[in-house]
């Protein structure tokens, strides 16, 4: 096998939640194009038809199922599903997140639980149903944010709170089912790429925090795109608890 062979995933399933739009429909396409078939979830199901065609147009198979990923039962509907079809999970990409900006002292319980159950809650749900049926040499991959690991001006104590919960949960996976079960688990903390959550930022405030970027711009989607397949592939067998930090140097600055 050459060295670009190993970024490959042929014959592989992996499974992208929040595949409706933003980074989740870079790293559905992404995957594709290396080999693998693709299991699109999210709750808005008729935008996740607009990734299966991309999905379909890099010559896989698309298979898309609706789901809250917030709920224990849809999270296992899901990966039931995958296998059922599909045969196998190989990959499992917990991309799905919303997040809030509601000051903390007004910040209601049902606000903060929401974003807690879906961007940490949901991610493990997830990967407790894929972690039952994965083989050895399967790969999950958290997908975090810098804001797990610094501030970004903004009251995003929810938001934050999941991120850096999800950094956390990454480490005691890969610990849990290294050896046991030839799992590997990830985590991704992306800086600030274009994305529906960052269209409903205020006007300006990207702008505002472009120099805190060491490298001056915002991310490309396929550039984070490029990193979860690395993850997942066997290029990547070696790398385990880890949280990659795809960020341009915000974390540094």
């Amino acid at each position: 096998m050459g060295i670009l062979d190993k970024f490959r995933l042929d014959g592989r399933v992996a499974v992208v939640t929040g595949a409706s739009s933003g980074l989740g429909v870079a790293f559905a396409r992404a995957f594709a194009e290396a080999g693998a078939d693709v299991v699109l979830a999210a709750r808005r199901a008729g935008k996740l038809a607009d990734t299966a065609e991309l999905v379909r147009q890099a010559g896989r198979r698309a298979l898309v199922v609706e789901t809250d990923i917030a709920a224990p039962e849809q999270a296992q509907h899901m990966i039931d599903a995958a296998v059922a079809e599909l045969g196998r999970v190989d990959v499992l990409v917990n991309n799905a997140g919303i997040g809030t900006a509601y000051p903390a002292t007004r910040e209601t319980p049902e606000q903060f639980r929401e974003v807690i159950d879906v961007n940490l809650n949901g991610a493990y749900w997830a990967a407790q149903a894929a972690g039952r049926v994965m083989a050895p040499g399967a790969s999950i991959i958290n997908i975090s944010s810098v804001l797990g690991l610094t501030t970004a001006g903004l009251p995003q104590a929810a938001y934050s709170a999941s991120k850096a919960g999800l950094i956390g949960l990454t480490r005691d996976l890969a610990q849990q089912w290294g050896a046991r079960k030839g799992i590997r688990v990830n985590a991704i903390a992306p800086g600030f790429f274009k994305s529906e959550m960052t269209d409903g930022y205020k006007p300006g405030y990207l702008e505002s925090v472009t120099p805190r970027v060491v490298l001056g711009r915002m991310g490309d989607p396929e550039e984070l795109a490029a990193t979860a397949v690395w993850l997942a592939s066997p290029a990547g067998g070696y790398v385990t608890g880890q949280t990659v930090v795809v960020d341009g140097g915000v974390t540094i600055a």
